[in-house]
């Protein structure tokens, strides 16, 4: 137990969460972002103050201008970053997407010029393999009705 005489430094991770949203044949949106090159999950980086569940929802309605529910935590991976240091990352179910959703997206045109639904079996070819593991397990959690804890994007053991 730390107390005002240990100085021991503490991790302070970048924390992001990310939605899968799915269509009626459990194809999985994904988003192209016009600052790199590969796909990504709908999502991204939290503002100070701001719940994983918040910072997901902002980030959904600032990539793809809707407002869906955000449903329950499917992973959380613990994922350091050699360049950008500790990262704690989120991902939670957007289920299917309603056609209400589906039919408003509108690109934010600045930072995402692309989005499109996409068979589990595309996912390694279109994500960088830590987002693919970290969304391979989503799906599996899903699956299972169940939360998954990762580190580097695997299940420990």
């Amino acid at each position: 137990m730390n107390t005002a005489q240990d100085h021991e430094p503490v991790a302070q991770p970048r924390v992001a969460a990310g939605v899968l949203f799915f269509d009626a044949s459990g194809h999985v949106l994904l988003v192209k972002p016009t600052y790199k090159d590969g796909w990504e999950i709908p999502g991204g980086y939290l503002h100070p103050g701001e719940t994983p569940t918040e910072g997901a929802a902002r980030e959904v309605l600032e990539e793809l201008g809707i407002t869906p529910p955000v449903g329950r935590l499917l992973v959380a991976d613990w994922a350091p970053h050699p360049a950008e240091g500790d990262k704690l990352l989120f991902v939670f179910d957007g289920g299917v997407l309603a056609d209400e959703h589906r039919e408003t997206i509108v690109l934010d045109g600045t930072e995402i010029g692309e989005y499109a639904f996409h068979p589990a079996s595309e996912i390694d070819s279109l994500l960088i393999p830590r987002l693919a593991r970290r969304v391979h397990a989503a799906l599996l959690a899903r699956s299972q009705a169940r939360t998954a804890y990762l580190e580097h994007g695997a299940p420990l053991g």
